[in-house]
């Protein structure tokens, strides 16, 4: 197996990482969901009011960085438990799955909300995505069956 490579992501990544927010929306089965511009994607995370923060997994082949996977998240606040992460997406390509991947970008989320403090990591997952609930379980077995999904979309 190639060497991967974890790291922060950078501005330059947002076209890739856009390329695979795409592959997660036609995975989902929603690719007419996914609304936001390069430009709005790429402000969002390195303007000048950051609101979210990204790993990326990578290998190099033939003498070029590719991207494979990413995680990206945002500080979510609960007023019962204080600043938690909220793992928006996390997405390893077809082709690199069953790598360890998917594992190496989690671990390294749980890493990152143990160093900033947070209190938990919170995220959702659809109940058809059987791969997704069983690598989770992997991490927790706490589903939240309670809780209904709401959404106002603005113009």
């Amino acid at each position: 197996m190639e060497d991967i490579t974890l790291r922060v992501a950078r501005k330059e990544d947002c076209p890739r990482l856009m390329e695979l927010i795409r592959e997660l929306a036609e995975y989902e089965k929603a690719p007419e969901q996914v609304t936001v511009t390069l430009e709005h994607f790429e402000e969002a995370g390195f303007g000048a009011n950051p609101v979210w923060k990204a790993f990326v997994a990578s290998t190099i082949i033939n003498g070029q960085e590719v991207i494979h996977g990413f995680a990206l998240y945002y500080t979510r606040y609960s007023t019962w438990k204080g600043c938690r992460m909220y793992l928006e997406d996390i997405l390893v390509t077809e082709r690199w799955r069953g790598k360890g991947i998917g594992k190496l970008l989690f671990d390294q989320l749980v890493i990152e909300a143990n160093e900033q403090k947070f209190s938990g990591i919170v995220f959702q997952v659809l109940e058809w995505n059987t791969p997704a609930i069983n690598f989770y379980k992997k991490y927790t077995d706490k589903f939240d069956p309670e809780w209904i999904n709401v959404s106002i979309e603005l113009q």
